[in-house]
């Protein structure tokens, strides 16, 4: 499934996603990914999917959502791994734009030293940028990058971009206890992100299952404090620290629905109980989904949450 949603998001509204990336092919294998290691680490760009095929998932979904009266503020690209690993996003891009609804892609910042990435992002509206650290170290840590990418080269990577982009940029930091979340690293990562001067600058935590459990979110304490150095550099600051809600739109087949959206987005299970009650379906259906290994419950922070299973996908 491609096309995904509409989704609640924190930052965006009502979001139809696309997962333009198979599961889960990526530059970096972060220690906090809600969607567990990653399968398959690659630094070259390489085409996926037919981009008209792309195209037509998001024009049905985008129909369905109508005929349901599901609102949608955005077309996202947030897949199972990097989307700028997609060598045809700028394309992907081009041809979804005719929907007249704002684009935005969500990247963890990897290959942006590449101009050909730069070319395909400045195509979007609104693009979100991660910046976990300025510091090597902890970026290796933390992200858990592919071997012969350079942080020096992401770092100014980033810095062209912005200041060439036209759009709407934003940029995430993930801050995890005892890691990146020390007044000395927040510094770091807050000259940083200043230099670039982003429309928004979001701080967030771990508030899904982390593919290691080591991954604590960082504390009340040092979250404000990042918060404070930020807004100290006059950066437009949010948390992203909470849960987004569970107003996920059903679109008519309640498992594929249930199967596209937790493949990249773990739902909760007070937001699966809506769900279901929204499709006028019961839990029978999660109980075969289960048992059919289509779909695994995981807790984190006495919370359950329904994941897709990612290790028994193999296209």
């Amino acid at each position: 499934m491609i096309a995904f949603g509409p989704v609640p998001s924190r930052r965006l509204g009502s979001s139809l996603g696309i997962n333009n990336i198979p599961p889960k092919i990526c530059t970096y294998s972060c220690v906090y990914c809600q969607l567990g290691k990653t399968l398959k680490m690659q630094i070259n760009r390489d085409a996926f999917y037919n981009p008209y095929n792309i195209l037509n998932e998001v024009e049905q979904k985008i129909n369905d959502s109508i005929e349901r009266g599901e609102q949608i503020d955005f077309l996202t690209f947030v897949p199972d791994g990097e989307p700028t690993l997609d060598v045809n996003l700028g394309k992907e891009i081009e041809i979804i734009s005719g929907f007249n609804i704002k684009i935005v892609v969500i990247s963890n910042s990897s290959l942006i030293w590449r101009d050909d990435v730069k070319d395909d992002l400045r195509k979007a509206h609104w693009v979100s940028l991660k910046i976990d650290t300025a510091t090597e170290n902890i970026w290796k840590i933390i992200n858990r990058p592919i071997g012969t990418l350079n942080y020096d080269n992401i770092l100014q990577g980033i810095l062209d971009f912005s200041n060439t982009f036209n759009g709407e940029l934003a940029t995430e930091t993930m801050l995890i206890q005892n890691i990146n979340d020390s007044i000395e690293e927040l510094k770091k990562v807050t000259d940083f992100i200043a230099k670039i001067n982003p429309r928004k600058s979001y701080i967030s935590i771990p508030i899904r299952p982390p593919a290691e459990g080591w991954a604590k979110s960082a504390t009340e304490h040092s979250i404000n404090t990042a918060y404070q150095i930020f807004k100290d550099k006059s950066i437009d600051t949010e948390y992203l620290i909470c849960y987004e809600g569970d107003n996920f739109a059903f679109t008519g087949n309640v498992e594929e629905d249930l199967l596209s959206i937790t493949l990249v987005h773990p739902m909760r299970k007070d937001s699966v109980a809506k769900f279901l009650k929204k499709a006028n379906a019961d839990w029978d259906i999660i109980i075969k989904l289960i048992n059919e290994d289509k779909l695994k419950e995981v807790k984190y922070k006495n919370k359950e949450f329904y994941i897709r299973r990612l290790d028994i996908i193999d296209s």
